[in-house]
């Protein structure tokens, strides 16, 4: 979708491209046709349960978008994203809850102080890089955690209860059906823009960032800007994804959602997926939550394995299934390449 697609054919001697795509005639009408296609699929589902997976699964792909667009991208090392996510959560849940405001007023609220939360975080990979810029992320989402743990007001460790649903007019999205058509056009827009920002000029300027910052800066890169505005972008999603967690039902958070569990398990979606790789880390977050939610029983090892499928896919497969889909696309390629050109030869052979 992210891209438009042309045939190829000759034509008095000269090659002729024509699109063959829905994105060569608008960019955005792919994703639109996406959208009208995955309307009906809450009539598919055969609990409420289910779709509730489902809704959780639109939540990760948001968080996944937005984790690639600072590692993936950017290439910067961040272990602390689902901070960002429960900022944007409890954020969300007080403006609607302290403040009235409705959830389409909070969501967006809610992503602006998360932005600010993330222009903060950026702010130590001026001087920090690795590991030890991981290390000073995983401090922040620690730091955050154990904040609203020990603050009445957020619900401490009780939790935070009350939080109301999206209203459309005056009907309520408060089952998870209805609530997955207010999730799926957020996770398709968040897809859409991730794309849009990496055939930017900034998303550019994260590539050469990602390979090489000295070699970025010496080109004319301004590195902190772009580091700066990679880990707002990303906060941006975070903060879209806590705010769908939060309005949720049942309408309640809890520290203990944001642990350095979940950052594990969101990075195992991004690693697994494909670090770089949007569709891939879409890939991931589906199946990582299918996973997740089918291992739940076996709590005591799920840690244990999926660190250990990070570690198996860091060494024998790098690329993550994004990779192994590029290398697929890219030999098809090259196979069709190869019979055009054997085509264009058989008439002169024939001939000689």
């Amino acid at each position: 979708m992210g891209q438009a697609v042309k045939a190829t054919s000759e034509k008095n001697g000269e090659r002729v491209e024509a699109p063959s795509s829905l994105a060569a005639v608008h960019p955005i009408l792919p994703w639109i046709v996406a959208c009208a296609l995955l309307l009906p699929l809450p009539i598919c589902l055969s609990n409420a349960y289910t779709q509730f997976v489902v809704n959780v699964i639109c939540i990760n792909i948001i968080l996944a978008v937005g984790l690639n667009i600072v590692k993936g991208f950017a290439g910067q090392v961040t272990v602390g994203h689902i901070a960002l996510a429960a900022i944007g959560a409890y954020a969300s849940a007080v403006l609607a809850t302290k403040a009235g405001l409705p959830f389409w007023a909070a969501l967006p609220a809610a992503m602006l102080v998360t932005a600010g939360a993330g222009a903060i975080v950026g702010i130590p990979s001026f001087r920090l890089e690795g590991a030890y810029l991981a290390l000073a992320t995983l401090g922040l989402a620690e730091s955050v955690r154990i904040v609203i743990s020990g603050t009445e007001w957020l619900g401490a460790a009780v939790g935070y209860e009350g939080i109301p649903p999206p209203f459309l007019g005056s009907i309520a999205l408060s089952d998870h059906r209805s609530y997955y058509y207010v999730a799926m056009p957020l996770a398709l827009s968040g897809l859409y823009f991730s794309f849009s920002i990496l055939r930017s000029d900034i998303g550019r300027a994260f590539k050469a960032l990602r390979e090489d910052p000295l070699a970025a800066a010496a080109s004319g890169v301004n590195v902190r800007k772009y580091k700066l505005i990679a880990f707002v972008l990303s906060a941006l999603y975070a903060g879209c994804a806590g705010s769908l967690q939060a309005h949720m039902a049942p309408g309640f958070l809890h520290p203990n959602s944001y642990t350095i569990t979940e950052m594990v398990t969101l990075l195992l979606m991004v690693v697994f997926g494909g670090i770089g790789h949007i569709w891939g880390g879409v890939i991931g977050a589906i199946l990582v939550t299918i996973i997740d939610d089918l291992t739940r029983d076996y709590y005591q090892y799920r840690m244990a394995m999926f660190g250990a499928v990070i570690v198996l896919t860091v060494m024998f497969m790098p690329r993550g299934l994004g990779g192994l889909i590029d290398d697929l696309l890219l030999r098809r390629r090259f196979k069709a390449m190869r019979e055009h050109k054997a085509d264009l030869a058989a008439p002169a052979r024939k001939d000689a």
